[in-house]
């Protein structure tokens, strides 16, 4: 679904991102691990469109897409989560969720799925955005994400701040989307994350990053026995 090769990313002078190369499969969870400042958010931004990169490319089911604005980019199927979750703390819950079918025709439903994945958007629906906790915000800039569906999800540290609870809630939402699309439609799923128990439980793929480059991959279920945890940490 997603494909990335030879990538290269400067701001100014510094080179951030060093010639990036790897694939997000449908049905899977790639995760991008690595400490701050490593690229991880640039990274991100970059297939976003929000950052523009100096060289390589990057395809979205098979269409390049590294010179398209990132509205155009949403409209072919990719959907965001930033860092912060940004949402619009002002309107309701279901103006925020109306806000992700943007680029779909007017009168495009929502996804009946959305309120299985968080049942508790449902039931806040006409409260605003800024009311809700951290978690509850988080679970709808995901749900606002999703709510074009999106054949690619990209999610910038979801744990961020977030009690334990709605973190096991996020967790299997994730693993669900992966396994099971959205409406019937399978998705690829990166997840930028830090925190190493989730990220090691979800990963179908790891991506370690250091100083701009990808030092070690390999398959979630290796992640141990390859040393993740300690490559973090040093």
């Amino acid at each position: 679904m997603l494909n990335v090769n030879s990538v290269n990313q400067y701001y100014g002078g510094s080179h951030i991102l060093r010639g990036l190369d790897f694939e997000a499969k449908l049905g899977e969870v790639t995760v991008v691990l690595g400490r701050n400042g490593v690229g991880k958010t640039t990274l991100l931004k970059s297939l976003m469109g929000l950052v523009p990169i100096k060289s390589g490319a990057i395809q979205l089911d098979g269409q390049t897409i590294d010179k398209l604005k990132p509205y155009e980019r949403v409209r072919l199927g990719l959907g965001y989560v930033p860092q912060g979750r940004e949402i619009f703390g002002r309107l309701t819950v279901a103006e925020n969720l109306q806000m992700g079918l943007a680029s779909k025709p007017g009168g495009t439903p929502l996804p009946e799925q959305l309120f299985e994945l968080f049942p508790v958007l449902k039931q806040m629906l006409h409260r605003r955005g800024g009311d809700l906790s951290g978690g509850q915000q988080q679970q709808l800039a995901i749900a606002r994400a999703l709510a074009a569906s999106p054949k690619l999800l990209i999610l910038d540290e979801p744990t961020e701040g977030i009690q334990p609870s709605i973190i096991k809630d996020i967790g299997r939402a994730i693993r669900k989307l992966a396994d099971e699309g959205l409406n019937g439609h399978k998705m690829a799923v990166v997840l930028v994350e830090q925190f190493y128990d989730f990220a090691e439980e979800l990963a179908d793929q790891y991506l370690v990053m250091e100083r701009g480059e990808i030092i070690q991959r390999g398959r979630g279920e290796n992640m141990a026995a390859d040393g993740v945890r300690q490559l973090m940490s040093i």
